[in-house]
């Protein structure tokens, strides 16, 4: 199955299909094409997934999802939320919202450092509009770790892992969740985990599979 992914994001779009696995084609807007700016004007990650999907719908005219997705830091009242990717000043760069969040939370106790990724995947397919939620629990770190990942990923810390994070075949193919984690006793940070085991947990992927069982039923 073929899909237009409403990205620019070269990782995302990467990621994505390796959530999705072989059984599915992604491409990007500006692969076909597509090349402007996608409008997200909405105040939540639901609408603004929904307007991106939208969007790349009524100009390619083809079977598309899109995703929105927010850091939510408890001691910010939810925020970055929907800003996430523009909560330093400016036009910032992964590492400028990393570094400000940091700052901000310098002084805050571990315990009190309690966050989540929060992702909601807009489907568009035929005249039907479907769309599917996950939620990453976790904390915000003190200080940056790990080479892996995107984003804020160097300092989130996750409360579960799955409990074969040294082989990422393992966890890639992980059929379910439940009794596959454990708890992450040693602080290991979103960024320090092979891409399998984060995809096995994330937020993202969590809709994303939600997401491709629902097109596999459809069939």
């Amino acid at each position: 199955m073929k899909l237009v992914f409403a990205t620019g994001n070269s990782h995302k779009l990467q990621e994505a299909q390796e959530i999705l696995g072989p059984g599915f084609t992604l491409v990007s807007p500006a692969s076909l094409g597509l090349t402007e700016e996608i409008p997200e004007t909405g105040t939540t990650l639901e609408a603004n997934s929904l307007e991106k999907a939208d969007y790349i719908y009524k100009h390619l005219g083809t079977d598309c999802f899109a995703d929105d997705s927010g850091l939510e830091v408890d001691y910010l009242g939810g925020g970055p939320g929907v800003y996430t990717a523009r909560y330093a000043d400016g036009e910032p760069q992964y590492k400028d919202n990393l570094e400000k969040l940091l700052h901000v939370l310098k002084d805050v106790p571990w315990e009190k450092r309690t966050a989540r990724f929060r992702a909601v995947v807009t489907l568009i397919i035929g005249n039907e509009v479907k769309q599917f939620e996950g939620v990453l629990e976790g904390r915000i770190g003190t200080e940056r770790k790990g080479n892996g990942g995107f984003g804020y990923d160097p300092i989130f810390i996750p409360n579960e892992i799955p409990d074969q994070v040294g082989n990422d075949d393992a966890c890639s193919v992980m059929p379910g969740l439940t009794g596959h984690l454990v708890p992450n006793t040693q602080g290991i940070a979103n960024a320090e985990l092979p891409e399998g085991g984060k995809n096995a947990i994330s937020h993202r992927g969590q809709c994303m599979r939600a997401m491709a069982e629902y097109l596999k039923s459809r069939k």
